[in-house]
């Protein structure tokens, strides 16, 4: 499988990277890594390729993607008119890649309830529509995609979530990174879990808090 992920030097996309380079069962993943300085992710390059790929450059998005089988993209989308989305959508369509993870927030279907969820809505209002938009543009784009709402994250080392669906509530308010990043990669060794679905990740003991748990 020849895997693509571009904002690479986020911090769950790093978790990912780590554990492929480390793990025996993605062995057979050819890694590519986009991202804008490329010397920050130097020590992985005997383990993958790595470009320099400003995501507000349709150029550079679209020589990223020439050749993937799978694209994660390890950011949100809040650019302007979404055009970081666009731009990975129009390189999959035009160099016939179908399958991508895309990064996104929790409650861009006014899916999490209590006093949380109206928390939440005040902190994440002024990036929201560019949010559902994003997810928007993924559900209409023909390709397999799967869209992460991810909660308030921690750097707790545990791996602990429950995935909800998009007509379902939230469940939790915040995840370990690597959690996140441990749904990336069962994705990454089966794609065809959660095609064309949008899900919630978190830690469920942390449902019912009020506020983000660290």
């Amino acid at each position: 499988m020849n895997l693509l992920i571009l904002a690479a030097n986020g911090q769950i996309a790093q978790l990912v990277e780590q554990r492929i380079s480390q793990e025996p069962k993605f062995k057979e993943v050819h890694l590519t890594l986009g991202l804008r300085n490329r010397r920050r992710l130097i020590d992985l390059q005997d383990r993958a390729r790595i470009l320099e790929v400003n995501l507000l450059s349709a150029p550079d998005v679209d020589s990223a993607v020439a050749g993937q089988d799978l694209v994660f993209v390890g950011m949100v989308d809040h650019s302007p008119d979404n055009v970081i989305t666009h731009n990975v959508i129009e390189a999959m369509t035009k160099h016939d890649v179908q399958r991508v993870i895309f990064s996104n927030i929790l409650g861009i279907y006014n899916e999490v309830g209590g006093e949380f969820g109206r928390w939440n809505y005040k902190q994440v209002l002024p990036g929201l529509q560019e949010a559902i938009h994003s997810d928007q543009l993924l559900a209409d784009s023909g390709l397999k995609y799967t869209t992460l709402r991810l909660p308030w994250l921690n750097d707790r080392a545990e791996v602990k979530y429950t995935i909800t669906t998009r007509d379902q509530p939230y469940y939790g308010v915040s995840g370990s990174r690597q959690s996140m990043a441990d749904v990336v990669l069962q994705i990454i060794a089966n794609p065809s879990l959660f095609v064309n679905e949008s899900i919630g990740i978190a830690d469920p003991d942390t449902e019912g808090e009020k506020r983000p748990v660290y």
